[in-house]
Formats: structure tokens, C-alpha cells, sequence
């Protein structure tokens, strides 16, 4: 796979001040408590700058960024539209308390539920971000049931905030599990990774639905207010379920009469080529596949002010349509954030940025990921849809044992350490998590890009092969 040059593709570079770089840096080591990390071990890059599919560090060196960030800037860094319609509504009205309706704020709410699954999810409650979203969809599902316990997966992660930390189904759970959160965890499907001994995408399905209800009928259908579910998890691995599967947990929540809660905070908004990953699905009828609430952050606006939501079916609200909902944020609907929104929406709408999201998936990031697989003998399996994808890397294909193991730290985690540090050699800012690499660029990234990506992505892996073998 031939290599373009990265200094041909990327921006022209901002101008670095030495001083402020070092100043930044110092401040940060001195004074910056950061998350999900042992504060002495940190070396944190500075970024100087920002534009389209590029980051610039502190020696203004380009890096052409695969990660997104945290998987959020679907609509690149520093666009023009976007930071144009935060600069005017900061001159407009800056802030607003939420019990006042504006403009941006009702504008966003509208193009939200438009582009949203069914016909029956058509109001918002607007957050700061996915964590809280997640935490005020599991109250209203508790509070419009009368129940208590919530159900939610392995291999998934869903925030961390107090419900949403003890939903989550990785070791980022651990240390914060209090027990007390009446959540009960269940196996979905992962036909690479079987809970249940399939071999095939359709006894995967089976097997997760039977055990699914099979959870549900032992801890009483009659305790669960909801089950809570990524549409694809994503920090957990990217792993699309089977086609018919959310289709067959719709089916479990009707029955039981459990809420479905829809996370869509890391898959939506373009990034698996819809505007919901939940498009890509139907209902056992053929008609659209609509969950009950949908958790949104993320893609919304990029994060370039932080903004999430939950989006409430017309049930739920009704619920609360005389009965007052015991919840509230000081910046629910924040007019810069809304505003932000609103330019983002747009803007993706205008210049076709999910439809291009779905092409590099089908047109370059799939095929050019399977041809890098077939070369590698480190890769074992590639999953993903969009600019959403995963690379399952593997000490040894037959047995599939992963390249390291499951929440590896320090020496263990060795080899993942390093493919990080040859992609940054290289120009390329990745993600990883555990033994995957996920290859998550923005929704506007070009084909070149792309292509450039993985030819880095290519060179990098060949150290990787050469250390396992």
C-alpha cells in the first residue's frame, strides 16, 4: 500500500511559539487533574491547532487524526459554518436559563427529532453530554414504569456518572461499582467473541435473544423499568449486531413491558453513515426500528460546545405531561452549544456529510481494512460500518487469543503501547482500546485522507506483526 506524503495532504501548520507550547505543557503537568489516568505517569501532547481531519502538536508537526478525538468530531475541527454560528449567537445571547425557550434551543430540538427513528420519538431533553443523558433516560424509564432494575451489557460503555458507570460493561466499572444501582449485566451478541458457542451470525442472534429473555424472566419482568443498549457499542469494540437482533430485543421489551433505551451517544450522528445507527436496522415488519429513548451527544455538534440529550417518546412524555419530571440542568439547551448544533446539522445536511461517511465506509475504509487484514497475520478479525470501525488484533488467529490481555496495564499492555507510538512516528493520531485498534476519522474525512490513514495504519502494523512473531 503506497504512501502519500502527510506534509502533502495536511493544512498548512499554525504558527508554534516555543514558549507557549512549554507553558502550556508545564501548567497542565502542574495544575491539570486528568481523567481515567495516574497523574505522575502522564506526558500529554499539546495540540497547537486544529482543522478539517488534522491535528498540529507542539512542534507543529501534522497528524491526521483516526480518532476523532473521543470518537466526536464527526464534522472535523474548526468548521467554518459551525464556528461562524457559535461566534454569532455568543454576540447574540451567550446564555439563558432553561426554563425560557430560544431560538437555537427549539431549532435544534426540531432537527433532532426529525432526523430521529418512528414516528413517536418527538420531543428532547436537553444535557452537557452523554454520561447525563444516559443517567436522566434510565430516571424517566424508572419513574414511567415504577421499577427499579435496568439491564445492560457486556463489553459496553455508557458514561460516568452514577447510573451510567455501574451500566457500563467494562473495567472502567470496577473501581466504581457500588452494587447499588439495580443493574443486572447480560451477554449480547459478538459472534467473533461467542458467548454462546454460534458459529454464525444467525445462531449468534438466536442464542443472545434466547439468553437475553431468559435473564429478564429470572430477575422478574416485573422489577426491569428498562434495558440499555449501545446500538453499536463503541469504545467496547465496534461490533455490529446481527441484522435481526435489536429487532428481537424490541420484541422482549414490548412483551415485558420494559423501556428501551437506544445509546446512540458514540454511534449516531453520521458516524456509522446514517444519521442514527438505528437506520440501519428494521422492525420485524419491515418498518423503522424506534427504541423508546435514544441517548444523542457527541456527533450532535462535534463537542465544539458540549451538548447531549435524550430524545422521549411520545409515551414517556405523556407521563409527564401533568406529573412534574424531577430533573433539571442549569445549562440544559445552552443556546452556544444549541446554536453549535443546529450550524452542525445543517451543514451535514447541506454538503451530504453523512452520505459520506457511508462511501468512505464502503468504498475505502472496508475494502482497504480487509486488504490490510489479509496481509497482517496480527489482525483477526475487521468489523464496522461508516467511519466506524475496529480491527481485532490477535497473537494467533486459529485460537484468537488477543494481543494482550483483557484490561492489560503496564508491561502487558506493551504491544499496543508501541503501534500507538509508531503511528504518531508516522503522522497518525489513533485509538485503541485494550487489543483493538479502531479506525474512527471524522465523517468529512476525503478519500485521500483515508487511503493516507490506512497506508500509515499498514506500515505501523508491520512492527506489530514483527514483535508477536
Amino acid at each position: 500500500m503506497s504512501i502519500v506524503s502527510v506534509d502533502s495532504l495536511a493544512p498548512a501548520a499554525p504558527e508554534v511559539d516555543p514558549e507557549a507550547v512549554q507553558r502550556a505543557y508545564d501548567l497542565d503537568r502542574a495544575h491539570v487533574f486528568h481523567s481515567w489516568s495516574a497523574q505522575g505517569a502522564l506526558h500529554p501532547m499539546v495540540v497547537t491547532g486544529a482543522q478539517g481531519s488534522w491535528v498540529w502538536d507542539g512542534e507543529g508537526r501534522p497528524l491526521l487524526d483516526f480518532s476523532s478525538q473521543l470518537v466526536n468530531t464527526n464534522i472535523g475541527h474548526q468548521h467554518p459554518a459551525v464556528v461562524e454560528a457559535i461566534q454569532r449567537q455568543a454576540a447574540k445571547l451567550c446564555t439563558i436559563a432553561p426554563q425560557h425557550a430560544n431560538d437555537m434551543r427549539s431549532e435544534a430540538a426540531r432537527l433532532i427529532v426529525e432526523r430521529a427513528p418512528g414516528d413517536a420519538l418527538n420531543h428532547v431533553f436537553f444535557t452537557n453530554g452523554g454520561a447525563e443523558a444516559i443517567e436522566n433516560a434510565v430516571r424517566m424509564a424508572r419513574l414511567h414504569t415504577g421499577r427499579r432494575k435496568v439491564l445492560a451489557r457486556y463489553r459496553s460503555y455508557h458514561g460516568h456518572t452514577q447510573a451510567a458507570i455501574h451500566l457500563t460493561g467494562d473495567p472502567r466499572r470496577w473501581p466504581n461499582d457500588s452494587g447499588a444501582e439495580g443493574v443486572v449485566h447480560f451477554f449480547g451478541p459478538f459472534t467473533y467473541r461467542s458467548a454462546f458457542n454460534a458459529t454464525t451470525d444467525e445462531e449468534e442472534c438466536e442464542r443472545a435473544l434466547a439468553h437475553l429473555e431468559q435473564v429478564v424472566q429470572l430477575e422478574g419482568p416485573s422489577t426491569i423499568a428498562a434495558i440499555v443498549l449501545e446500538t453499536i457499542p463503541g469504545t467496547a469494540g465496534i461490533m455490529v449486531p446481527p441484522e435481526a437482533y435489536l429487532a428481537g430485543v424490541r420484541e422482549i421489551c414490548d412483551r415485558y413491558g420494559i423501556v428501551w433505551i437506544a445509546d446512540e451517544v458514540m454511534a449516531g450522528f453520521g458516524r456509522s453513515g446514517a444519521w442514527f445507527s438505528l437506520d440501519h436496522f428494521r422492525a420485524t415488519d419491515g418498518g423503522a426500528l424506534a427504541p423508546d429513548l435514544v441517548a444523542f451527544a457527541k456527533g450532535v455538534n462535534s463537542g465544539y460546545v458540549p451538548l447531549g440529550g435524550v430524545v422521549v417518546g411520545d409515551a414517556i412524555y405523556e407521563t409527564f405531561r401533568e406529573r412534574p419530571y424531577p430533573g433539571g440542568l442549569t445549562y440544559s439547551g445552552h443556546p452556544l452549544a444549541c446554536a453549535a448544533a443546529v450550524a452542525t446539522i445543517e451543514a451535514m445536511t447541506t454538503e451530504g456529510i453523512v452520505e459520506n461517511a457511508a462511501r468512505i465506509g464502503r468504498q475505502v475504509l472496508g475494502p482497504g481494512l480487509a486488504e490490510i487484514a489479509s496481509r497482517h497475520p496480527v489482525v483477526g478479525d475487521v468489523r464496522g460500518l461508516g467511519v466506524f470501525w475496529a480491527l481485532e488484533l490477535v497473537r494467533d488467529r486459529a485460537t484468537r487469543e488477543p494481543l494482550v490481555p483483557y484490561n492489560a496495564t503496564g508491561a502487558a499492555a506493551r504491544p499496543m503501547n508501541e503501534l500507538v507510538a509508531a503511528c504518531k512516528r508516522r503522522g497518525l493520531l489513533p485509538f485503541v482500546n485494550m487489543n483493538r485498534l479502531h479506525v474512527v476519522p471524522p465523517c468529512t474525512v476525503s478519500d485521500d485522507e483515508a487511503r493516507l490513514g490506512l497506508a500509515l495504519l499498514d506500515v505501523a502494523l508491520a512492527e506489530v506483526d514483527s514483535a508477536a512473531s
